[in-house]
């Protein structure tokens, strides 16, 4: 986290931003000299500040992941590489899927995409959700147009459209609370005002960004606006590996194992607005599923 620190040096102040982190062990400090008095576009100084560290401790590591992971996918045949996907697809759905409730085990969502086999006594629900939503994926994967919000409603709309119908595609106009969370959604009054700021940034951010840091913050933003009466959580991990995917990074799964260390980056960062919280969970957890491609 950045902090600000004062010094005093012969009866006047200067004030300074100072980072710590861990590496290899060690406690290492950075800071950066603000002046006498604190600027007043501190925030903007604080995001620069916090990109420079950024890039010296993971962009690397991203751009070693993403050389590596596509000199093997190169390697591949094309019906491997066809394999390899599905098997994402696959992981994907049912993760995505779990950590909203699917009852739905991985096997048999294999089965069931792989093969058509239809589990027994598993609620029709989770089955056409798990149908529609690797449908979806697929189609995510080969849009190639502007993402905009009309994109999104139908990305909505297609997942739920056998399950949810009343709110299928459809902005909520209603207030919601999140089960277990501290964090409130904003009012459905917001939602709008929020949604276009959204891809405002979004749009303004996208060639500038890091594409694994502009992965997290849009998977981030998405979802505490939570513009949906369900499905926010799904809908906004397909965004976060639609621009993985679209700037030829591997894309990534959140394992239903890690479900509590998620929910609990999420929640701290929206609940101090420090979007750097979920930003670090989400780099150590990409480095983490990627390592492979850094040895």
């Amino acid at each position: 986290m950045v902090s600000i620190k004062r010094k005093q040096i012969s009866n006047k102040t200067y004030h300074y931003l100072q980072h710590t982190y861990r590496k290899n062990g060690k406690v290492i400090y950075k800071e950066k000299y603000l002046g006498e008095k604190i600027p007043k576009n501190l925030e903007k100084i604080k995001q620069d500040f916090l990109i420079e560290i950024y890039k010296e401790l993971w962009y690397k590591k991203f751009d070693i992941i993403k050389d590596n992971f596509n000199k093997n996918q190169k390697k591949m045949t094309r019906s491997i590489a066809e394999k390899e996907l599905e098997n994402f697809a696959i992981k994907f759905t049912y993760t995505t899927n779990k950590i909203e409730g699917s009852t739905l085990t991985h096997r048999e969502t294999a089965l069931l995409l792989e093969k058509g086999i239809t589990p027994s006594r598993r609620p029709i629900q989770d089955i056409k959700e798990t149908e529609l939503h690797r449908k979806i994926f697929y189609e995510m994967l080969h849009y190639k147009q502007k993402i905009t919000l009309a994109t999104i409603l139908h990305w909505h709309k297609e997942l739920f459209q056998q399950t949810k119908q009343d709110s299928a595609g459809r902005i909520r106009n209603y207030d919601v609370k999140i089960s277990g969370s501290k964090f409130v959604p904003p009012n459905a009054i917001e939602i709008n005002i929020l949604l276009r700021g959204f891809f405002q940034w979004y749009n303004q951010n996208k060639n500038i960004l890091h594409p694994v840091h502009f992965a997290a913050l849009v998977h981030l933003k998405f979802v505490t606006i939570h513009p949906f009466g369900d499905g926010n959580g799904r809908i906004s991990r397909l965004l976060l590996n639609y621009v993985l995917n679209k700037n030829n990074y591997p894309m990534l799964v959140i394992n239903y194992s890690e479900r509590n260390s998620y929910y609990n980056a999420l929640e701290r960062s929206q609940l101090t607005n420090d979007e750097n919280i979920f930003t670090l969970w989400f780099f150590k957890r990409y480095v983490n599923e990627y390592k492979k491609y850094i040895k």
